[in-house]
């Protein structure tokens, strides 16, 4: 008779306990994806990835050939130090119109002291004044024409220096690199094909890190806020599920109505709004499954 009595209390509890779990929202899981394309055209040298790969931030997985760049490179660094090579020695240039003054200002001098004693005239002083006074009007105008052929020389080079920089620029885009820390997805080339920019290459996620993006009604979103913890339940199916810590980092400004795929705690409810909840990834959480979350 007792374990008559104990028989519809379990029955209930079986009842409670079975069916879908309780969610105030559900959606399903996904991550940062980046599709990498080559930024610059030619054969792919090498390409050493695989569908699945684990990449670190930086790596380098492949090469495009750099012959022609590189070659371009050498051709403009000959130019530079042709152009350096013409640059004009000004001090050494000026030198001898420089001593020429010296020796005029000498004579000058001289000629004046022998006008004060009266054995020269006034017109061998005004010619000396005249000579010196010509001679560096010459080397103002040598001075001008020397940092002039200097200062254009400079632009040229600097004209130059930018060109390297920017091949140096392409030879740094033919080295292809993963943009973040993450698994690989898709593998769109293969070694030994051409490519050009913007043809994809790979595409690569982080699933360290992975969103929730779930659907709440207009009623819901007085109980949410950006930043608040919430529990994010993974749902494997037959009853299966696993908990993690969530945070909310986005919560959307507009409405849309219901994906066809998502049920909301209402389903009477056509406008939702979306949300995205950060989970840290264990390795068991993959791209598309299904979730849902509780809020308190």
């Amino acid at each position: 008779m007792k374990s008559l009595k104990l028989f519809p209390f379990l029955f209930l509890l079986a009842a409670c306990t079975g069916g879908a779990p309780k969610y105030d929202a559900t959606g399903t899981f996904e991550a940062t994806e980046v599709i990498v394309s080559a930024e610059a055209s030619g054969k792919l040298l090498s390409f050493d990835i695989e569908e699945g790969t684990t990449l670190k931030d930086g790596q380098e997985v492949g090469i495009i050939d750099t012959v022609q760049l590189y070659l371009k490179k050498l051709q403009l660094e000959a130019s530079v130090k042709s152009v350096e090579g013409q640059r004009p020695d000004i001090l050494k240039q000026v030198a001898a119109t420089q001593e020429q003054i010296v020796q005029a200002r000498r004579e000058r001098d001289r000629v004046s002291n022998l006008l004060r004693v009266g054995a020269a005239n006034q017109k061998q002083l005004d010619d000396a004044e005249s000579l010196l006074e010509v001679l560096r009007k010459q080397l103002d105008a040598q001075n001008s024409t020397l940092r002039n052929s200097d200062r254009s020389l400079t632009w040229q080079s600097s004209s130059v220096g930018i060109q390297v920089a920017q091949i140096e620029d392409q030879l740094r885009k033919c080295h292809i690199t993963s943009p973040l820390t993450g698994t690989v997805l898709v593998q769109y080339a293969e070694a030994g094909e051409l490519a050009a920019p913007g043809t994809p290459l790979f595409k690569v996620a982080d699933m360290e890190q992975i969103y929730l993006r779930a659907y709440i009604t207009s009623e819901q979103l007085a109980e949410i806020k950006q930043g608040q913890q919430v529990k994010v339940y993974a749902d494997y199916g037959k009853e299966v599920r696993k908990e993690y810590p969530g945070i909310v980092t986005w919560i959307s400004d507009t409405s849309e109505f219901t994906p066809k795929t998502i049920l909301t705690k209402d389903e009477r409810a056509n406008l939702v709004y979306a949300v995205k909840i950060a989970v840290k990834n264990d390795g068991m959480l993959k791209i598309g499954m299904y979730g849902g979350c509780n809020f308190n």
